[in-house]
């Protein structure tokens, strides 16, 4: 048994060792893949119904909301400018 030998053992069994682990690294990526997929796949899930709710609210709450404040702020406008057209009539009579 010279030291050539002792070699090629010790590349062997580096070899067997680095497949070995290569294989459970790839069992844990396949697994750890599964999880993650399942988890972005409720992700979407809770997304869209997200974007369903918000939309709806947009419709159903926001839109009427928007409408009462325009409503509301022409309403004061025109009193503002009915007000203006008091005052410089008073500050002409005087």
């Amino acid at each position: 048994m010279d030291i050539g030998w002792f070699r090629d053992l010790a590349i062997v069994i580096l070899a067997v060792v680095a497949t070995g682990v290569l294989v459970v690294i790839t069992v844990l990526a396949f697994s750890l893949y599964r999880r993650v997929r399942s988890i972005l796949n409720s992700g979407k899930s809770v997304a869209k119904t997200v974007q369903q709710i918000s939309s709806y609210a947009g419709e159903e709450v926001v839109k009427p909301v928007i409408q009462v404040a325009a409503l509301v702020q022409g309403i004061r406008r025109g009193i503002d400018s009915v007000s203006k057209l008091f005052k410089r009539k008073g500050g002409r009579d005087e």
